[in-house]
């Protein structure tokens, strides 16, 4: 993941800053425990695509 990329993402939901989860290739908001799938290098940044977290 691009750390420029990074830097400009912002959860969908919150608009709150993303963790980057290099192993499960996940973009993670501790805030609204969700985790954003990245599929091909490209996240997918869709609230009814993320993953609940706890």
């Amino acid at each position: 993941m691009d750390k420029k990329l990074l830097d400009i993402l912002a959860c969908p939901k919150c608009k709150g800053d993303l963790e980057y989860d290099e192993k499960n290739q996940k973009l993670i908001c501790r805030k609204c425990k969700l985790a954003y799938p990245i599929k091909e290098d490209i996240p997918v940044m869709l609230i009814d695509e993320a993953d609940k977290i706890q």
